[in-house]
């Protein structure tokens, strides 16, 4: 065979250019060009012009702006925005609660148990919350009387007060749905671990509450808190029971003070200003219980903010 010769000469390049010794790249240095994405400018430049379209007109609607930041912090909408915030929690705290009694029934191998956890998943998602408020709020027409032999009587009107009746409509309704989420939970964990569990001789609900539940967490937070965020705008329909809490007080500040978008714009805000604080908790939380399974955590929003950052300063300076 012969031998094929390179017939560049030695030091350059076949364009002529020179090379440093020791590198085969040119000796000049080479300049990065940035890729234009002018579709991106296009329509950071159409949805700036939206919102800015979106801020003018109700700038020059018939809104009273003023009354906005007057009743903002008004006594009647702290306190209701603190009701709301208070039947949230216990709401929750009671539908967590319940919840993971129906799970763990649901997948019992009894059929009694497993049954009625069934039939109270199966009534309680098919009826609308709405609905099983305002069954609460008139139980009266039914059983005017409650009685448990040798332990409470009362009348029923009594009985079931408006924060009685928000209390058991949200929290007996959430029950059914966090009843879902904790199964799916407990039956993401491998079944080796209640087989090890039962092998050192933990009982089963030793095994469920020491080993199971504490794995399932990771899988049972993040929709949970979701559910506790939903849980706050739908404790709205609690004014059909007349539980004072955020959206009655801003109402009736609205019904006398004839401001009655303004007073929903209040509501609004309460209602936006709470959610944001709760779902950078739940971000916490989620990254807290994702430690140990990923191989690297989510970046925080301040992180994703400095990164966006450097990432423009380098482009810019490449560009310049």
């Amino acid at each position: 065979m012969t031998e094929k010769f390179d017939k560049v000469p030695a030091g350059t390049t076949p364009g002529g250019g020179a090379v440093s010794k020791g590198s085969a790249l040119p000796a000049e240095a080479i300049k990065a060009i940035p890729v234009r994405h002018y579709g991106r400018w296009l329509s950071g430049v159409i949805v700036i012009a939206l919102l800015a379209a979106l801020v003018y007109a109700f700038a020059q609607g018939n809104v009273q702006w003023h009354a906005v930041s007057d009743k903002l912090f008004d006594d009647t909408v702290v306190k209701g925005a603190g009701r709301t915030l208070m039947i949230t929690v216990l709401a929750m705290v009671l539908g967590v609660v319940l919840g993971v009694i129906l799970a763990v029934m649901r997948m019992s191998k009894n059929p009694v148990t497993s049954g009625v956890a069934w039939l109270y998943i199966w009534f309680f998602r098919g009826t609308p919350v709405y609905v099983q408020l305002l069954l609460w709020f008139n139980l009266a027409l039914i059983f005017p009387i409650l009685n448990i032999p040798f332990i409470y009587k009362n009348e029923m009107t009594d009985v079931m007060t408006p924060f009685m009746c928000a209390l058991l409509g949200l929290g007996l309704n959430e029950a059914a749905y966090m009843s879902e989420i904790c199964r799916a939970g407990i039956q993401s964990v491998d079944e080796g671990q209640t087989e090890a569990s039962h092998a050192l001789g933990m009982t089963q609900a030793k095994t469920m509450r020491r080993v199971v539940l504490p794995q399932a967490l990771r899988v049972i937070i993040p929709p949970t808190g979701n559910e506790f965020i939903n849980m706050l705008k739908t404790s709205s329909l609690t004014v059909a029971v007349t539980y004072p809490e955020l959206l009655r007080a801003t109402s009736s500040i609205g019904s006398t003070s004839y401001a009655v978008m303004e007073m929903l714009f209040v509501a609004s805000i309460w209602y936006i200003a709470m959610t944001s604080v709760f779902s950078v908790g739940q971000f916490y939380l989620e990254r807290r219980y994702a430690r140990g399974m990923t191989r690297s955590l989510a970046p925080t929003p301040w992180q994703k903010v400095k990164a966006n950052l450097a990432t423009f300063s380098n482009r810019t300076g490449v560009s310049s």
